[in-house]
């Protein structure tokens, strides 16, 4: 059978337009994953899957934004609402540096009792204490601390850079259509002020990473079909984006070590805690040597990298 016109151009690696990502839905899977595994090796060496041995710390819960898939977040209100103190925020990050992990990120709610001087005296300790990088805070919480401090997204980046701030994480970006986002989280900020965030953050030389939650408004429930076709046609249509991670923490680890296959060159982090997902009973277990072994499993070698995807130890 004849080729598409749109399966031409992936192979001839020239960039496709809307209507090229759209018609990619139609392909089969195992084209998908053939022609995503055609762009990743462009920039990867195939052989190689990476991670980051990182930890999340949910330092505060409280949150005005009330996303209607979060059972996290408390009201500013609520006497379960809490903000984590120092000691306990150092005795997670100890444990991460002890376990040779790299990445901190702290991710909590927008939480209006937090100003600016929480996160610029937190952050500095953080550095000063310990040898890691700092990746944490998403758009959404950078736009309530501006608003808070009634300042704009440029003092208040470059506040916490200045404290000790090294990348910003993808988190708030659900799926940029506000369709989809006026449904699941009508409290959070737009696609464009996150864009706007992230730009900004760029124009300061932050680096930032972008997360895509997709699935939330479809009626049965995603599959893990949806979920290859969904990754590989990413890999395809994002020829700029040297780096795309598989899902394991809400896939499953088989379907992770599928994803090495269509697209993703990366595992993402080992995560040794994730409180916005306990209410879910998903609990994170994976330790980096677990890790390595799920990826040398799927015929892989394991990479331990950090944030800037620069390799620390490859496992034998």
């Amino acid at each position: 059978m004849e080729k598409s016109a749109v399966l031409r151009k992936v192979e001839k690696g020239e960039r496709l337009d809307v209507r090229d990502g759209v018609a990619l839905f139609s392909e089969d899977l195992l084209t998908l994953g053939r022609l995503a595994e055609l762009r990743k090796n462009a920039w990867h060496d195939s052989k190689v899957a990476t991670f980051v041995v990182d930890r999340n710390i949910s330092y505060t819960n409280v949150c005005t934004v009330r996303c209607r898939f979060c059972a996290f977040y408390r009201s500013p209100r609520s006497p379960e609402g809490y903000v984590l103190s120092w000691d306990e925020i150092s005795e997670k990050i100890q444990a991460l540096v002890d376990g040779g992990g790299t990445q901190v990120l702290l991710q909590g709610g927008v939480n209006p009792a937090l100003s600016i001087s929480f996160y610029t005296d937190l952050f500095r300790r953080i550095k000063s204490a310990f040898p890691v990088h700092i990746h944490s805070l998403s758009a959404p919480e950078i736009d309530g601390i501006a608003r808070l401090e009634k300042t704009t997204v440029e003092v208040v980046l470059q506040a916490l850079v200045e404290a000790g701030l090294d990348s910003l994480p993808g988190g708030g970006a659900e799926i940029l259509v506000d369709r989809v986002r006026n449904i699941i989280s009508p409290g959070k900020i737009g696609s464009d002020r996150w864009l706007e965030i992230h730009e900004k953050a760029h124009r300061l030389g932050i680096s930032t990473t972008a997360t895509m939650m997709y699935g939330s408004a479809h009626i049965p429930p995603a599959t893990g079909m949806d979920y290859l076709k969904t990754l590989a046609i990413s890999r395809i249509m994002l020829d700029n984006i040297p780096n795309i991670q598989g899902g394991w923490l809400t896939e499953g680890e088989k379907l992770g070590q599928v994803s090495l296959f269509f697209g993703a060159n990366d595992m993402g982090g080992v995560i040794s805690e994730d409180k916005v997902l306990e209410p879910t009973r998903i609990v994170c277990t994976l330790t980096p040597s677990l890790m390595a072994d799920l990826i040398r499993r799927a015929g892989k070698t394991p990479v331990q990298r950090n944030t800037r995807y620069e390799r620390i130890k490859t496992f034998s």
